[in-house]
């Protein structure tokens, strides 16, 4: 699995990166297509859940000896990490890992790069970086070869509705026995048909071919990346059709146990910087800030 959610760029979204770069820049384009104007910060709708408790205190790791701290990252997986309209890297990792770096007070000393994807691991095991904020999927592959901190943000799946469609209710009850679109062979066909067994699953082939039947009413709802729906429903394609329904919905066992910072395996200091730094944001409302300045209406 390349990232814990699918690139933004993949098949049948070949221009969402500038939607997403176009959304960023303007938060008010967002809320117009939605049902009701988007809710304030701190709102429940637009909160990040906790992923560290409040009353826990991770202490700050002595870094004297840390010599740079380089946290490599990629440019294909907006709106997490990409390069915006004037070149510049930018997306909510890039971000936290600059505020990550001012936590920790290693300003000085750490560097930003882009790399490929396919060249993360092997520059990492190689020593030409000490961390990696990318999306890459926590695997027990991968667990054998690096270190992970804790997760600090969870990719939901969700369901949209087509504004159209009839339901008696507003809850995922409402669509039981109704045709429900979903991409065939992924995880989320595999956890539908797991937590919604009397909805009537209606594989797609590709995420386009499934956001077009809803769009034109041949399903009355679709199941999937919580990431994907909200921006494709909030951009010219869907033409105000659709919005979200229900939701949102977490699995580690079909999802993956989300974003983390992978780290050299011969760090465990750094594991705990990066979490006493995660764990301090997370406290003072730097880390909803970031979330709230990429997903201004919201994951959850």
């Amino acid at each position: 699995m390349r990232h814990t959610i699918a690139p933004l760029k993949s098949k049948g979204f070949p221009g969402l990166l500038a939607l997403v770069v176009s959304c960023l820049a303007g938060a008010a384009s967002l809320a117009q297509a939605q049902t009701a104007p988007a809710a304030p910060a701190g709102d429940a709708t637009t909160a990040l859940p906790l992923m560290f408790d409040a009353r826990e205190r991770i202490a700050r790791p002595d870094l004297s000896e840390v010599v740079r701290l380089r946290i490599l990252t990629t440019v294909d997986f907006p709106p997490f990490n990409f390069a915006d309209q004037t070149g510049r890297l930018s997306g909510f990792n890039v971000d936290l890992a600059r505020e990550i770096c001012t936590e920790l007070q290693l300003q000085a000393k750490c560097q930003i790069q882009a790399l490929p994807y396919e060249e993360l691991e092997k520059t990492l095991e190689s020593g030409g970086g000490e961390a990696v904020m990318a999306g890459v999927a926590v695997t027990p592959e991968r667990r054998s070869r690096f270190l992970f901190s804790r997760p600090y943000l969870g990719i939901p799946a969700r369901f949209a509705r087509n504004r159209g469609a009839t339901l008696g209710g507003d809850t995922a009850a409402a669509l039981a026995g109704r045709p429900v679109g979903v991409v065939g062979g992924t995880v989320h066909e595999d956890m539908l048909r797991a937590f919604f067994p009397a909805i009537a699953a209606k594989p797609f082939e590709t995420d386009s071919a499934m956001l077009e039947a809803l769009k034109k009413g041949e399903v009355d709802a679709v199941f999937g990346d919580g990431l994907r729906l909200p921006f494709w429903i909030a951009g010219e394609a869907s033409s105000q059709c659709c919005a979200l329904f229900d939701g949102p919905y977490l699995s580690q066992k079909y999802l993956g146990e989300g974003l983390s910072v992978m780290i050299r395996k011969n760090d465990p200091t750094l594991v705990v910087a990066f979490d006493h730094a995660l764990s301090e944001l997370s406290r003072n409302g730097r880390l909803q800030d970031i979330y709230l300045r990429y997903f201004p209406n919201g994951l959850y």
